[in-house]
């Protein structure tokens, strides 16, 4: 058997090693010919890649990408084609799916377009069509319902959860069934339309096969049927009732008013109380619907949150004040996109679906797009800023909502899934069902302490937390502390023979942990144990022989547990400073002083770090740390013998 040197790639680009190809062309002429010839075949792919970005134009459009099979794995745009679709190839992307994409990649096709919106409208639109594996999906709940105004002569009006193409109007989806229902409600009150599924066109109504049923003789149908209704007049019905659920309550009122006064002028004074009944029902229902400044009209507020893997994407629609429309969309992220991507895209997605027509948009952020003719809006007080922490709270409670629903179904997704998370972050061979992690610290280095928290399925494991008293270290020396603890712990666990921990999370940078890995080493528990340091300054974790430390994204699981740890550990052992201090077991020349306790005490030695240097602070210095009454007293104290 025969092995060939094994292909070098780097994001998606094949590197050539010209000393591997000569030995295989001197000992294995048969292997090096195929060798050569896939290497040819990646060249070829990698030259008129190249050869095809050189002659993208520097202009707005989209991009998409096809695989050797020709089908679209991802549809992309772009201000600058050029420049966009020659980063995939040129830059070094962290992110695993942007290498594999680009790895993926055999062809590449794009559509110039006039603006920047007109990209971003194609690319939604291709992203419905074909659906790519790499580009982000709005995940949409079906089972919400809308309300249908049926394309067809005199139409009917009812709430249906299917949507069809055949021309109806489709006014939704309602988040709250209640909502909707009360719309119809009012509807029928209003207005008297058929419930009938008769064909209704003017030919098979002039044969006069129908009879009015019971509907028209209770008042609720004015019988189109057997032609006691025209159509112009039930369309100008049907149009007012487009106004009332697109939430134009205002416009209909008005028409409304109008009506009722040319009736009392012509002293049809029962048609004129009818119109006024349906005023005050509207009025009522405005009254009721209305949240924020009436003066606030038609206007789209969209908010977004999101985590490492998923966004949820809020969309309202308010007019003269109020919501009338309301939806929340789940969106899983494919490539690491951002928040600026995902809620422009969710954005022109909702205006297309809603037929909005808006000129103002309400966002938390600019989102980069400029939109004809509408303004971009990102309050920071006042009703359009209450309008949209509305909308973030709804997002907020449809991302709660699909957690509960998750953990009914399966109580240890939610776990697993981080669990899972953090191995492949921190480069293990298991899951880290057990952490535990370290923290020392000392005042003026006369009596340091430690403290040791455990996690048990990401979940804080209070029962095992530890102290410690460092007892073989003298003075602030925290990399001997750190040495002392780790041995301590672990020596005692194989002692008992107790369940040893998968990962061990050290509260320090590259000091604190190589002090901690002596420790293991002496026990032979180095490479059986993962284990890590944290540095507080940029976040960043340190692998043991590793210089260059992990970056991880500051919204990743991972680091926020590792966060979590680290923070509980430094607060179980600040409370264990503070019982010792109270027991009288800690003494401190500054705590000495009349008026200076042992919380003062301990902010001036954590900045000074010693009581020398608090003796020749200036008296600015110390107002800094501790106010200017105390530091008057700390300050006069220190000089009252000089």
């Amino acid at each position: 058997m025969v092995l060939l040197p094994r292909t070098k790639w780097r994001d998606g680009r094949l590197l050539k090693d010209r000393k591997t190809r000569l030995s295989v062309t001197t000992f294995f002429p048969i292997f090096a010919q195929i060798h050569n010839t896939l290497i040819l075949a990646g060249e070829k792919k990698n030259t008129s890649l190249q050869n095809l970005i050189r002659s993208l134009p520097g202009k707005p459009g989209i991009y998409q990408y096809f695989d050797k099979d020709k089908k679209v794995i991802y549809v992309g745009k772009a201000k600058n084609l050029k420049k966009r679709v020659a980063s995939y190839f040129t830059k070094s992307h962290r992110s695993g799916k942007l290498k594999m994409l680009v790895r993926k990649i055999d062809d590449v096709k794009f559509v110039v377009t006039n603006t920047e919106l007109d990209a971003l409208l194609l690319e939604n639109n291709l992203i419905k069509k074909y659906q790519p594996k790499y580009n982000i999906q709005l995940k949409d709940d079906k089972s919400f319902p809308w309300i249908c105004i049926k394309n067809e002569p005199f139409p009917r009006i009812f709430p249906t959860r299917n949507l069809y193409k055949d021309g109806s109007d489709y006014f939704g989806p309602y988040a709250s069934v209640r909502m909707m229902r009360t719309l119809l409600d009012i509807v029928k009150q209003l207005y008297p339309l058929r419930t009938c599924t008769l064909n209704l066109k003017s030919a098979v109504i002039e044969k006069k096969n129908y009879k009015v049923c019971l509907e028209y003789h209770i008042g609720n149908c004015k019988a189109p049927c057997v032609g006691k209704q025209s159509e112009e007049d039930y369309n100008n019905t049907i149009d007012q009732i487009k106004s009332i659920i697109k939430g134009n309550i205002v416009s209909v009122i008005t028409e409304l008013k109008s009506l009722m006064n040319g009736a009392a002028e012509h002293m049809n004074f029962e048609e004129a109380q009818l119109i006024k009944e349906k005023i005050k029902i509207l009025e009522r229902y405005k009254s009721k619907s209305t949240i924020v400044n009436p003066k606030i009209d038609d206007v789209d507020v969209l908010s977004i949150i999101s985590d490492e893997n998923l966004a949820y994407v809020n969309y309202l629609k308010v007019i003269d004040g109020a919501v009338v429309q309301a939806h929340t969309v789940e969106v899983k992220k494919k490539l690491d996109e951002s928040d600026e991507d995902l809620l422009g895209f969710a954005m022109m997605d909702f205006r297309q679906r809603f037929d909005s027509t808006s000129k103002e948009i309400i966002l938390p952020f600019d989102p980069g797009i400029e939109i004809p003719d509408t303004k971009i809006t990102v309050p920071q007080r006042g009703d359009k800023k209450q309008l949209l922490d509305l909308s973030t709270r709804n997002a907020k409670y449809h991302q709660l909502e699909k957690q509960k629903q998750a953990s009914l179904i399966d109580p240890d997704r939610h776990k697993n899934r981080i669990l899972q998370r953090m191995m492949q972050d921190l480069r293990m061979s298991e899951q880290p069902i057990q952490i535990e992690c370290f923290d020392n610290s000392n005042i003026q280095g006369d009596y340091s302490v430690a403290a040791m928290v455990q996690f048990l399925n990401t979940r804080p494991n209070k029962s095992a937390y530890r102290h410690f008293n460092i007892k073989t270290v003298e003075g602030p020396d925290d990399y001997a502390s750190m040495e002392e603890i780790i041995y301590r712990r672990y020596r005692r666990l194989l002692k008992e023979e107790k369940q040893l921990p998968q990962l061990i999370v050290v509260d320090g940078g590259k000091g604190q942990l190589s002090s901690a890995v002596k420790s293991l080493h002496k026990l032979d528990l180095y490479g059986k144990i993962t284990i890590i340091g944290i540095a507080k300054k940029l976040e960043e974790i340190y692998f043991p022989n590793d210089p260059l430390p992990l970056y991880l994204d500051k919204k990743t699981e991972t680091l926020k547990i590792i966060q979590q740890l680290r923070d509980e550990a430094h607060r179980f052992g600040i409370t264990h400073h503070r019982k010792r201090m109270e027991k009288g077991t800690i003494k401190s020349e500054l705590t000495g002083i009349d008026g200076i306790g042992f919380s003062t005490a301990q902010k001036l030695l954590w900045k000074f770090r010693s009581v020398k240097k608090v003796k020749t602070a200036t008296q600015e210095e110390l107002i800094a740390v501790i106010g200017k009454s105390k530091a008057g007293i700390v300050f006069n104290h220190f000089r009252k013998d000089l």
